[in-house]
């Protein structure tokens, strides 16, 4: 399991807090609003209100020995002041949210290691990627339902579809089976998954996790 930190957890934040936290992640929770915090405590692993734009309120809750730190703050200056805050002091690899190509320059300058605008990627979709290198894609089609594309290793490799029976053990249908260049569109319970296929997956999304985690045993 992963450790990842959340700060902001306004409509993005909380989306991925939330996300990362339905997918068994150990998730803390940062926000300066009383209310923002007390709507998440229950569904995060620890949740605190601070203000993280103070560099020794990032140090005293030891975000450093975090694997992730997601920057989900609405302020332009907050944001740039708490991903330098927290590359400064170490940690290892920190996500921020920009609100525009401007402001996304700013954060790649001072060392954010990665860019999300929110308006091109769901905080759905970032959930599910920083959770498993195997997801290579999600669409969420409700609150319940997503499409995934996943690449298969694991307990997937070597065996057919008709043996892996993804529908009935975890209601998740394969629409397709993707191979280097092919892409196989009506796939057949005697077709064999071979290492690194990509399957496009729908279900349930605990569904989907369920097999997501057949991908790493």
């Amino acid at each position: 399991m992963k450790e990842f930190a959340v700060i902001g957890l306004g409509r993005f934040g909380q989306s991925v807090a939330v996300g990362l936290a339905s997918l068994g992640e150990s998730v803390l929770g940062i926000d300066l609003d009383e209310a923002r915090v007390n709507e998440v405590s229950h569904q995060l692993t620890k949740v605190v209100q601070a203000d993280a734009t103070d560099e020794e309120v990032l140090r005293s809750l030891g975000l450093r020995n975090f694997d992730v730190v997601v920057v989900a703050v609405g302020s332009l200056e907050a944001s740039i002041l708490i991903t330098l805050g927290l590359k400064e002091m170490g940690v290892k690899y920190v996500i921020a949210k920009a609100s525009s190509d401007a402001h996304a320059k700013v954060l790649t300058k001072i060392g954010a290691d990665r860019i999300v605008l929110p308006e091109k990627e769901m905080g759905t979709r970032v959930a599910y990627n920083l959770s498993s290198s195997n997801i290579l894609d999600v669409i969420e089609l409700s609150p319940e339902y997503s499409v995934i594309e996943v690449s298969a290793d694991g307990e997937l490799v070597g065996r057919t579809l008709r043996t892996l029976d993804l529908r009935n053990k975890y209601g998740v249908n394969v629409l397709a089976i993707k191979r280097g260049a092919s892409v196989n569109l009506s796939p057949r319970a005697e077709d064999r998954i071979e290492k690194d296929d990509v399957l496009v997956l729908v279900g349930t999304n605990t569904g989907l996790k369920r097999v997501q985690e057949l991908t790493t045993k």
